[in-house]
């Protein structure tokens, strides 16, 4: 039994470190980390701005809502077009869309020019391009890594990424002390740049490489493809569910996605250090589950993985009731559950990818991998909309107390799928 012990930890140390063979993921890894990097100093320049610039619980639940509406938009367009053009193109691309707006941004704002429908129209455009980023990357990671290593890559990929925000969280304030607010989305804006680069380099292996166009695209009209795309999906019904769940817990977190700097400027009775604080915390619980699930993931079924991640999610979450009324300053406790929820999420998360991408044809996954964001993210823009109205009426901790007890659900629902409980 020790023999047996020591060869599997042996291989999956080899299967960690045979990765790096892979350049061309690796590639897509450093762009993906450069990105998040910056994602993660705009995540609180941007919005401290807003909420300084507004003042309003509502206007800051409609620009979250925002971001989500293109996806479900677009998505049914998107997803197609995706699997028609070289995936490497569409994430090239649309880095730099990005990176110019974001800039604009920042500029903008800088110049005292930025008025709030100007956030309304730069978040639109920006959600959009997203829209062709994220299928194109889904589709373009199981054409650089074999199937066997795509749980390990899938871990270090969120593994390294949450490092880089960890980085990046860690020097925003003091990158919006030195630079202000604008000099800080201005870096995020410049990263985009940085990480095009990188995709730039991306070669897809010629046994897959990709064509404009396959024989079998040439043969479909562009209807055709979305349809079978849906078909796939709603004749999946382990696939559905999980798409139907993942839309479910969108809803649930809106409250604490849309309302946490004022849960921090109310409840904490901090600034942009405690959101910068929960921020870390966060981060770090996902490094840790990260690190875990590239290691022992493959040891434990995928349902175990994701039905504990969900039940660990609802019941930190839940939890960030209680700083308000207990004697422990309340900046000590709240850090606490924010590492709970990051330990949660790649647990829930991860294996689901992973087992998306086993599953659906490679020649599918763009399109597929676009209605299950669509799909996912509906149930966003209504949650937005109703924390900011409730934000007005209900106190923050009270609305994170009742979302998160609700995020338990799914994991006891799952637990009665027979089928999901064999993934």
């Amino acid at each position: 039994m020790r023999a047996e012990a020591l060869t599997k930890r042996k291989s999956i140390t080899n299967g960690l470190s045979g990765l790096t063979k892979h350049k061309s993921f690796m590639y897509l890894l450093i762009s993906r980390t450069i990105s998040r990097f910056g994602d993660s100093i705009d995540s609180i320049a941007y919005s401290w701005m807003v909420y300084t610039l507004t003042g309003s619980k509502l206007m800051m639940g409609s620009l979250f809502a925002l971001n989500f509406v293109p996806s479900i938009m677009f998505s049914f367009f998107t997803g197609a077009l995706v699997d028609r053009w070289s995936k490497r193109h569409v994430v090239l691309f649309t880095s730099l869309g990005r990176g110019l707006l974001v800039i604009l941004t920042a500029v903008l704002y800088g110049l005292s020019l930025l008025q709030p429908w100007h956030l309304y129209v730069l978040t639109f455009l920006i959600s959009t391009l997203e829209c062709f980023t994220a299928p194109a990357e889904i589709a373009l990671v199981p054409r650089l890594l074999p199937k066997e290593k795509l749980l390990s890559g899938n871990s270090i990929s969120t593994t390294v990424s949450r490092v880089s925000e960890l980085a990046g969280l860690a020097v925003a304030g003091g990158i919006i002390a030195i630079a202000g607010i604008s000099g800080a989305i201005l870096i995020d804006g410049l990263t985009f740049f940085a990480a095009a680069a990188f995709i730039f380099m991306i070669k897809v292996p010629a046994e897959t490489a990709e064509t404009p166009v396959s024989k079998v695209i040439e043969k479909t009209s562009l209807l055709q493809e979305i349809r079978i795309g849906f078909k796939f999906i709603f004749a999946n019904k382990l696939i559905l569910t999980i798409v139907l769940i993942a839309a479910y817990v969108n809803f649930c977190l809106s409250p604490y996605n849309v309302l946490n700097p004022v849960y921090v400027d109310e409840i904490l009775k901090s600034g942009p250090v405690g959101l910068s604080l929960l921020g870390i915390t966060l981060l770090s619980g996902m490094v840790v589950s990260g690190i875990w699930l590239s290691r022992k993931g493959d040891s434990y079924k995928k349902s175990r993985l994701i039905i504990a991640g969900y039940m660990l999610l609802g019941a930190s979450y839940a939890l960030f009731y209680l700083p308000a009324y207990l004697p422990i300053p309340p900046l000590y406790l709240a850090p606490l559950f924010s590492f709970g929820m990051g330990i949660a999420v790649p647990l829930a998360s991860t294996p689901s990818t992973t087992y998306f991408m086993e599953t659906v044809p490679k020649e599918l996954l763009g399109r597929v991998g676009a209605l299950y964001s669509m799909i996912s993210s509906c149930a966003i823009p209504l949650g937005s909309l109703l924390a900011g109205v409730m934000g007005e009426q209900i106190q923050i901790h009270a609305l994170y107390l009742c979302f998160g007890l609700f995020l338990i659900i799914p994991g006891f629902l799952l637990m009665r799928h027979r089928s999901f409980m064999k993934l």
